[in-house]
C-alpha cells in the first residue's frame, strides 16, 4: 500500500489515539508492518545501543489473552494510578473520549495486529532511578512513536495503551518474553483505519506551556484551563458497551463494572 498524500507537518498533527475507527475486518500486511518497523528503527536511541525489540501478537488465541489482561488492568489494577493533576484537555470532549475508550475495551480482542515494544535491560533494577528510567524509556519510546507515525502515514491507525502492564508477568509468559531482562513499554493495536481523515486535535496554546530561561517565564504565568475528562468519566471505562462504528456485526462483552459514582470491579468472564 502506497504512503498517503500527507506532508510531514500533517503526519505529525493528525496521528492520533484511534480506537473507534480501527477497521476489524480488514487483515494487515505483514510487509506493511515490517516497513514501518523499518522506519521506526530509524529513531534515536541511547549511545546507538538499538535495545528495542516488538512482539507482534497476530494469533488470535494470544491476542484474546492478551486483551483480557488489558480488560484486567484496568478493572482490576494491581497498582494505584493518580488521574488527578493537570489536565489541559478540552472540557467538551469527555464524553466523547470514554466512548472511545470503551469501544477498545469491548473489541481489542479483534484488532487484526497487537504490537507490544520491548526495550532489553540486565535487569529490572536499571529503572530503580528517574535517570535510569529516562535513560531506558528515552531508548525505546521514540522508535514507538516513529512506527505510529509512519502507520498512520500508510492508513493504519494505532492507540497507546498501558493497562496490561499491571499484569506485564502474565502477558511475558504468554509472549514468552524474559520478564527480568525483557521490559515491556505498552500495548499497541494496530488496524487498517475507517477512513483517513483525521484532523488535528484541540491542544492547548504554545505561549501557555513554553517557559523561556526559567520555569516562571511563559506559560507558568498564564495557569491552566479547567479539568475537562473527571476520574470518574474515566473509571466509567467497562461500565456499558460501545456501538460498533463500521456497521458490520455487534459483538458485546459483559459490563465490568456496576453503576455509581465509584465502582467494584469484576473479573471479566473469559470467553
Amino acid at each position: 500500500m502506497p504512503p498517503l498524500d500527507l506532508t510531514a507537518d500533517e503526519v505529525l498533527t493528525t496521528t492520533r489515539a484511534v480506537r473507534g475507527r480501527l477497521d476489524l475486518d480488514r487483515p494487515v500486511e505483514r510487509a506493511l508492518i515490517e516497513e514501518c518497523l523499518r522506519l521506526a528503527t530509524q529513531a534515536p536511541t541511547g549511545r546507538n545501543r538499538q535495545r528495542w525489540d516488538f512482539v507482534l501478537v497476530t494469533d488470535p488465541a494470544k491476542r484474546a489473552a492478551l486483551a483480557d489482561l488489558y480488560r484486567l488492568g484496568l478493572t482490576r489494577p494491581r497498582q494505584q494510578v493518580v488521574r488527578d493533576g493537570v489536565d489541559r484537555g478540552d472540557p467538551g470532549r469527555g464524553r466523547r473520549i470514554t466512548e472511545s475508550a470503551q469501544y477498545l475495551f469491548d473489541h481489542l480482542h479483534e484488532v487484526p495486529v497487537l504490537l507490544v515494544p520491548c526495550i532489553r535491560v540486565q535487569g529490572r533494577h536499571e529503572n530503580a532511578s528517574h535517570v535510569g528510567q529516562a535513560n531506558t524509556w528515552g531508548s525505546v519510546l521514540p522508535a514507538v512513536w516513529q512506527f505510529m507515525l509512519a502507520a498512520r502515514s500508510r492508513g493504519l491507525g494505532t492507540a497507546w495503551t498501558t493497562p496490561h502492564l499491571h499484569y506485564e508477568r502474565e502477558a511475558a509468559e504468554l509472549l514468552s518474553i524474559p520478564y527480568e531482562t525483557v521490559l515491556q513499554a505498552a500495548l499497541i493495536p494496530v488496524a487498517h483505519t475507517i477512513g483517513t481523515d483525521f484532523r488535528p486535535g484541540p491542544r492547548t496554546d504554545v505561549d501557555k506551556i513554553a517557559h523561556w530561561d526559567g520555569w516562571q517565564a511563559g506559560g507558568a504565568r498564564e495557569g491552566l484551563p479547567a479539568h475537562s475528562v473527571s476520574s470518574a468519566q474515566l473509571s466509567s471505562v467497562g461500565s456499558s458497551p460501545a456501538p460498533r462504528r463500521s456497521g458490520r456485526r455487534e459483538r458485546t462483552r459483559p459490563r465490568p463494572w456496576g453503576g455509581g459514582r465509584r465502582r467494584t470491579p469484576v473479573l471479566l468472564p473469559r470467553r
